[in-house]
């Protein structure tokens, strides 16, 4: 197995279990890469807020990305490194798309989601679950509403979240979004779209990242399970594809590993790293 210096992990469906939970294992091999002087790096479609205390303060974890590769953040020093955002007028354009259909959108804003009452307070009307729940409401700062928090504030937006409970909508949607220029339309989950600016993805980042720290980008290695990770396990040096990936990230993939409820992250590092 070829040295690696950065392993890039997707959080939701990959290193955290179906209850968002990090497991002993999985912090285990974790902690032993970081003693082995390999760089830890949480990349997500959460915003910086959403990467949990326990993942933050684990050893190794010094950057992250975030937003699906809208931010680079030095987390040890509390700074942005990198940002590809959606314009403020771009990111208006897809909220008014959305905002036809029955949708919960949020865009995402100086590290935090926001969203307004008639979303968080009834989140189940679009299918997000009651574990998903937990997580937005930790995350997410509350307006009376987007769209005008938007075009007061003038600020960019490093992605727009959205849920749909339905599921012929969604596909609907996907297709009008499609004629907005200049963006990048991925999902993590089968009910969501995330938008983001073009170029903002998991696999530019991590390139990009590798760079910054000198780390020869074929000693990377990336774990995810969703469309939103599909750019990252093409880009890495090795890319591992959780058995609750979907196939077209398998397919990608140069390794499959097991699911994110059976320590799957722990069982490719054990296998491909420490022995």
């Amino acid at each position: 197995m070829k040295s690696i210096g950065l392993i890039a992990l997707d959080l939701d469906g990959t290193l955290l279990d179906s209850r968002k939970r990090l497991s002993p294992r999985n912090k285990e091999a974790l902690i032993k890469c970081a003693r082995m002087g390999i760089q830890i790096v949480p990349t997500t479609g959460r915003a910086v807020d959403g990467i949990m205390e326990e993942i933050r303060m684990l050893p190794g974890v010094n950057y992250a990305i975030t937003a699906n590769g809208g931010t680079v953040a030095d987390l040890e020093n509390a700074r942005c490194l990198l940002r590809r955002t959606l314009t403020n007028e771009k990111t208006l354009e897809i909220l008014s798309i959305a905002d036809k259909y029955n949708a919960m959108y949020d865009p995402y804003i100086n590290g935090r989601g926001i969203t307004q009452p008639e979303f968080i307070d009834h989140m189940e009307n679009y299918g997000v679950s009651p574990t998903i729940q937990k997580m937005v409401r930790a995350t997410r700062d509350v307006v009376p509403n987007v769209i005008r928090y938007v075009k007061e504030c003038g600020s960019d937006a490093e992605k727009v979240n959205i849920y749909l409970g339905d599921l012929e909508e969604r596909k609907t949607l996907r297709e009008d979004l499609g004629s907005v220029e200049g963006i990048v339309i991925s999902s993590s989950l089968y009910n969501n779209l995330e938008i983001n600016a073009h170029g903002a993805t998991k696999g530019n980042a991590l390139m990009w990242l590798a760079d910054y720290l000198s780390i020869d980008r074929k000693a990377t290695m990336a774990f995810g399970d969703g469309e939103n990770d599909i750019s990252m396990i093409e880009a890495a040096g090795v890319g591992v594809a959780m058995g609750n990936g979907l196939e077209a990230v398998k397919a990608v993939a140069d390794e499959i590993t097991l699911t994110n409820d059976e320590d799957g992250v722990a069982a490719a590092i054990e296998r491909l790293i420490i022995n």
